[in-house]
């Protein structure tokens, strides 16, 4: 069985199932928290260097300024 199916067959048990099928994977990450950590932290230490390197970062001023063009 693959990710996709178990995903389908998941997804039409009842919430009470889901809910609890959901509690245990969430675990399951707790579980893991040293490797998530890790996963984390890489994922910081690139996002740090591509900041240093060819990627300019955009200040949050102008984020809001773009954000707030897109609202009205």
């Amino acid at each position: 069985m693959n990710l996709e199916q178990i995903e389908t067959e998941a997804l039409h048990l009842p919430i009470a199932q889901r809910a609890k099928l959901s509690h245990k994977l969430l675990l399951s990450i707790d579980d893991n928290a040293g490797e998530l950590e890790q996963v984390w932290m890489n994922e910081a230490q690139q996002r740090a260097q591509d900041l240093d390197g060819e990627i300019a970062g955009i200040s949050a001023d102008v984020v809001r300024a773009k954000a707030r063009k897109l609202v009205k």
